[in-house]
């Protein structure tokens, strides 16, 4: 844990350096780059969704459905 703190800590020293227009461009390209972390996690989600649906296991139904279910 300390390791990381010093290592983030590091970074952030690092990046305050920089001149603005530099940290402006910094925090465009993460955060472009986060989003596209997103993108890519959705869609491995909607690929394994959709998987199980066709292997037969996502179950479908009404909330009442549900309810009933969690009831017994």
């Amino acid at each position: 844990m300390i390791e990381k703190t010093s290592t983030l800590q590091k970074v952030i020293e690092a990046v305050e350096a920089l001149d603005i227009d530099a940290q402006i461009l910094l925090i465009d390209i993460i955060t472009k780059r986060l989003n596209q972390q997103r993108r890519d996690e959705l869609l491995k989600e909607v690929a394994q969704a959709q998987h199980d649906y066709e292997q037969g296991s996502v179950r479908r139904g009404s909330v009442e459905d549900l309810m009933a279910e969690l009831e017994d």
